[in-house]
């Protein structure tokens, strides 16, 4: 398939440029975002401070905005970075995490949305459908929406905003307009590691700041992430289990190939 033929030459891309990718994520992850980054070939840079972050947005290939840990402070530094790198035309990946359980964490993703205008918009389906305007169920910053409409959801919402949405869950989904693909990689115990969408936010902007090309940049995140979780899961013996998944879940990142990809990548136009 095309689009699965694009990803696998999009690694090569950003092995190659080795894209510099400014993150303004939550502190719970931020150190499993750096490292996510430079396992795949690009290169992390966590400025949040409001005196760098216009500057050093401006050495930056991609820009991801990560609402996971909201405070005054970050969220003055979301905006001035966004707009700086929305002037420069930088890709900018949001990931509004929880939005819809604080009135704090939905008006700030609101503000991202209107004001700085995402690239790419990845979350999970209770995140998108709030998004949306749509009544979705939200426990904390975890999804309990189901996934009924999805499709539908994300075009809809990539064509009313002007970019990609990319839901993640059991099945993903990445919408362009009226180009949606599904993508039927991963592993349920990703989700019993903190940190994994945040992680495939990172390898979304990696891979758009290296090609330039958001809707199969949010594809090959997705995709790479879903794949290095069925890797990691299937390497574990008896006894082993979420901690040593975590660390083999870097180490897929890292051994990640073109050919790989194009063996065991399951993508189909939606």
């Amino acid at each position: 398939m095309e689009i699965l033929q694009k990803i696998s030459d999009s690694l090569l891309t950003l092995k190659e440029k080795k894209p510099l990718v400014h993150h303004i994520t939550n502190y719970v992850t931020v150190n499993d975002c750096a490292n996510i980054t430079l396992a795949i070939g690009a290169s992390p840079v966590m400025a949040d401070d409001i005196g760098e972050v216009a500057e050093m947005v401006s050495f930056a290939s991609a820009l991801v905005l990560n609402i996971g840990t909201l405070n005054s402070r970050n969220i003055e530094s979301m905006m001035a970075v966004g707009k700086k790198a929305r002037e420069k035309g930088i890709a900018i990946v949001f990931d509004p995490v929880g939005v819809g359980a604080t009135a704090l964490r939905t008006a700030t993703a609101k503000k991202i949305i209107q004001e700085v205008g995402p690239s790419v918009i990845r979350g999970n389906m209770s995140e998108i459908k709030i998004i949306a305007g749509l009544d979705a169920g939200i426990k904390g910053v975890d999804s309990v929406a189901d996934e009924a409409g999805g499709e539908t959801v994300a075009r809809q919402l990539s064509q009313k905003l002007g970019c990609v949405i990319a839901i993640t869950g059991k099945q993903d989904i990445i919408a362009a307009g009226e180009r949606v693909c599904r993508i039927d990689n991963g592993h349920a115990i990703l989700s019993q590691v903190t940190g994994t969408g945040c992680m495939a936010t990172s390898l979304i902007a990696c891979y758009c700041g290296a090609t330039g090309d958001c809707f199969t940049g949010a594809a090959a995140g997705v995709m790479t992430m879903g794949m290095a979780g069925e890797i990691a899961q299937q390497s574990l013996q008896a006894g082993e289990g979420v901690g040593t998944f975590r660390m083999r879940l870097f180490d897929a990142v890292w051994a990640m190939t073109p050919e790989l990809i194009t063996k065991g990548g399951r993508i189909s136009n939606a």
